[in-house]
């Protein structure tokens, strides 16, 4: 039989000289191209188009593929991602069905027992497969269910109290709902899940890339149940139903663990629960995963390099302002600095940093934690919000001994953020010495990358709007969304930031000590080389990373 390397070179994939490094290691071609694909030599979609070839099976790409959902409905989900297999059609009485592993025997006789066909094999990239199934196996049909067996039930499961919901088992039907909605969520990489109860039903909605999607309407009368179960996971007062409460919980999907933080809220028709789903693997971030352009980044990189000082990053809530910090903390920090954060709450855990959760209620306020950290010997201190005179005034001091502080602000742009410390009543000149950058963002969807499309803008629209390129060159081509089974049909996929970077220099420092307004500082600003966030924005656009439209729905 060729080997994989072997038709990896007749494909031009691999130089020959590869033959020689096979020759070599001792575990053979399979070990030699899982290197390859390691070292990014080649892509894990190259490699299983050659095993496909190698053993004379079809290759198939799942996400232009015409997928056949009466032959996906033959084999269980939990089948499917236990075996990385999914059914994709039918030919001559035969299921074929695609795999990551062509050679795995169990996988083959678990499909053929549960669908009870004869198997055509085809062999699938298995991130493709994964995200083939994720999309093919959606918990909807068993939500909706499930809401017809919870419906009729309803009876007995109202009055249970949180004894007796705590005691239910995971195939309780309104275990399975709750677990069925938070998994969902999390496989549709939704930010926030909504469960809102109306007068007439419970309505379900997600925030993917920034917009809400309704996923679900139940019948009001299992509203109590869901509500109870969700607040008996979250460890908080079931009993209480007239005032605001907050909670966590943790739960693992696909072999990682996620939290989410949970809030409830009294609304006229009952409790609205809002959990905002917190994915650890933010914190292992670089700074080339927030794009800011090579200008933005180089301003930036300049403040968070130094030894001392205060970073604000401001924005309204939801736009990234938090990733931004968390990435800048994992590029600063180090094991021979000492960091440490304060948070209210701590939305993600990181190994090595010291976080400290703001308790109001036992007396650590931001400003108490604030001045114990400050004898802690600190070098690095992430503030998780500026929201008082008292805070403000303890960070800029932290900041004017030695310390770098990286800290959040509610403003529309970065030069309000030096009028609202001031307005804080903080000294002028405090602030002026202490601030060395702000970074203003906002997030918009970006366009997905599989059905984007380039189209010529119209010339007079993009002078209004301010989108600039040089006189007697061509205009720039920009992208629009399509849409694709990748996207949902929606033409994005993910979100990317939006960014003002501006450096607080000398002039800037004497137009704070003399309470310039903030229009007066964005000026001066710009004339440094600031690139407002409209400015940054159309940058990305010409980049083919988001689109017109996009921009002007988040950018003033």
């Amino acid at each position: 039989m060729t080997s994989l390397t072997d038709i990896l070179i007749i494909r031009g994939l691999m130089p020959i000289e590869s033959l020689d490094a096979v020759a070599q290691n001792p575990g053979g071609d399979e070990e030699h191209v899982r290197g390859l694909i390691e070292a990014g030599v080649v892509t894990e979609a190259q490699v299983a188009s050659a095993r496909a070839a190698q053993l004379g099976l079809p290759f198939v790409e799942l996400v232009d593929y015409p997928v056949d959902r009466t032959a996906v409905a033959l084999v269980p989900a939990g089948l499917c991602r236990r075996h990385a297999v999914l059914p994709i059609g039918m030919h001559e009485g035969r299921l074929i069905v695609a795999m990551a592993d062509p050679g795995d025997v169990l996988a083959l006789d678990d499909v053929r027992t549960a669908s009870r066909m004869p198997v055509l094999q085809a062999v699938a990239e298995r991130g493709d497969l994964t995200a083939a199934i994720d999309r093919f196996h959606r918990a909807d049909g068993e939500l909706n269910d499930l809401t017809s067996t919870l419906e009729e039930e309803s009876g007995s499961i109202e009055p249970m109290g949180s004894s007796a919901i705590e005691a239910l088992d995971d195939d309780a039907p309104i275990v399975r709902f709750v677990n069925l909605l938070i998994s969902q969520a999390i496989q549709d990489l939704a930010s926030d899940i909504h469960i809102e109860p109306g007068e007439q039903d419970l309505r379900v909605r997600y925030r993917i890339d920034g917009v809400l999607h309704e996923v679900q309407r139940a019948p009001r009368n299992i509203q109590a149940g869901v509500i109870s179960r969700l607040k008996i996971m979250s460890d908080i007062n079931i009993a209480e139903r007239r005032r605001p409460q907050d909670g966590r919980m943790a739960i693992m999907h696909a072999g990682r663990q996620i939290d989410l933080r949970v809030a409830t809220l009294p609304t006229v028709y009952g409790e609205k629960v809002v959990m905002r789903i917190l994915d650890n693997t933010n914190t292992g971030r670089s700074m080339s995963d927030l794009h800011l352009l090579e200008r933005n980044f180089e301003a930036y990189r300049r403040s968070y390099t130094k030894p001392y000082g205060m970073i604000l990053v401001t924005g309204p809530t939801g736009s990234g302002k938090s990733t931004t910090l968390y990435t800048t903390l994992n590029a600063v920090a180090r094991p021979e600095i000492n960091v440490i954060t304060v948070e209210d709450p701590v939305e993600y855990r990181m190994a090595g940093i010291n976080q400290v959760q703001v308790n109001p209620k036992a007396g650590l306020t931001f400003a108490s934690a604030l001045r114990s950290i400050l004898r802690s010997d600190p070098d690095v201190v992430l503030l998780g919000e500026i929201r008082d005179q008292e805070t403000a005034q303890i960070a800029i001091e932290a900041s004017l001994t030695g310390h770098l502080v990286l800290s959040t602000l509610h403003t529309n742009d970065a030069p309000s953020a030096v009028t609202r410390l001031i307005e804080m009543d903080i000294e002028p000149f405090l602030v002026g010495s202490a601030l060395d950058c702000v970074v203003a963002q906002r997030l918009a969807r970006r366009l997905c990358d599989r059905c984007k499309e380039p189209y010529q803008h119209p010339i007079d629209e993009l002078a209004r709007l301010g989108f600039l390129y040089h006189p007697g060159e061509q205009p720039p081509a920009v992208y629009r969304p399509v849409g694709c089974i990748t996207c949902s049909n929606t033409g994005y996929r993910g979100r990317i930031a939006v960014h003002e970077v501006m450096t607080v220099t000398e002039d800037i420092e004497r137009m704070a000590v003399a309470r310039a307004s903030s229009a007066d500082i964005g000026r001066k600003a710009i004339e440094q080389g600031m690139l407002t966030l409209r400015q940054d924005g159309w940058a990305k656009v010409r980049l083919g990373l988001t689109s017109i439209e996009e921009i002007l729905r988040v950018v003033a």
